[in-house]
């Protein structure tokens, strides 16, 4: 996972640092907060306290921090006042029904990619994903289709350094890799993820305009390996990406 960029406001950074720590550690006391993010002692306390004061933290019995339920709240306001969530359900049922697999809608958060949306497959096989999950901007078919039509400034400014972070056998390792692939990705019309970031799964997305032709959105449909045979791959490639160009009609989106 890229790491975020500060902002003008450090004592904001440090709280959206707490909060992604403890998003992944699920609950933490004060000395692992602390030490985990190199943070002061004394603005440790500070905001651990006004957090909890505001519900974005609470505080068990073992004087363990998680995040709060105000978090819960916030969330649910966020997706109801995102309407290309409403939109996209559908869209993705249908392409959900038609391939037998699990589908989400993606977008872009910073330098990750962040699911809105998933509707699970009919079939029993269960894919580790829920909505608000993040994603590598480099290492996903989301990802990848959501910064494809980034300019070459845009996709430096989000990989500075040239090497990537690799994480199997078939994650693309340097950012002029990940450019070459990203010409292709335009030129077709969607990505793929070929097992680059979990080996046993594989994943095509494809983006979603908006009326100006802006990509606000991708389009995923995603299985274990044995799924999504390199046979199938051109089928759902169009079936994905029939999905994504009916939604982005409905964003105002005129593809011809």
């Amino acid at each position: 996972m890229e790491k975020r960029k500060g902002s003008a406001v450090p004592a904001l950074d440090k709280v959206i640092g707490i909060c992604e720590f403890l998003s992944d550690a699920g609950n933490a006391t004060f000395s692992q907060i602390q030490q985990a993010l190199g943070l002061p002692k004394s603005s440790t306390h500070g905001l651990l306290g006004a957090m909890l004061h505001h519900g974005l933290l609470r505080q068990d019995k073992d004087n363990k921090y998680s995040l709060g339920l105000r978090f819960y709240e916030f969330g649910n306001r966020a997706i109801a006042q995102f309407d290309i969530r409403k939109e996209a359900m559908p869209f993705l049922y249908a392409l959900s029904q038609e391939t037998q697999l699990t589908c989400h809608l993606g977008v872009l958060q910073g330098v990750e990619a962040i699911y809105l949306a998933k509707l699970e497959s009919s079939q029993p096989i269960s894919i580790k994903s829920w909505e608000g999950k993040r994603l590598s901007l480099h290492s996903s078919s989301v990802g990848k289709a959501l910064i494809a039509w980034c300019s070459g400034d845009e996709i430096d400014a989000l990989f500075p350094n040239e090497a990537l972070p690799v994480y199997t056998d078939t994650t693309l390792p340097t950012r002029t890799a990940l450019k070459a692939q990203l010409e292709v990705i335009r030129q077709r019309g969607w990505a793929m993820d070929d097992g680059e970031d979990i080996p046993t799964l594989r994943c095509i997305a494809a983006p979603v305009h908006d009326a100006h032709g802006k990509v606000i959105a991708a389009i995923s449909a995603v299985g274990a390996a044995f799924q999504i045979p390199d046979q199938r791959i051109e089928e759902l490639a169009i079936l994905v990406r029939a999905a994504a160009i009916n939604l982005s009609t409905v964003m105002g989106f005129n593809a011809y």
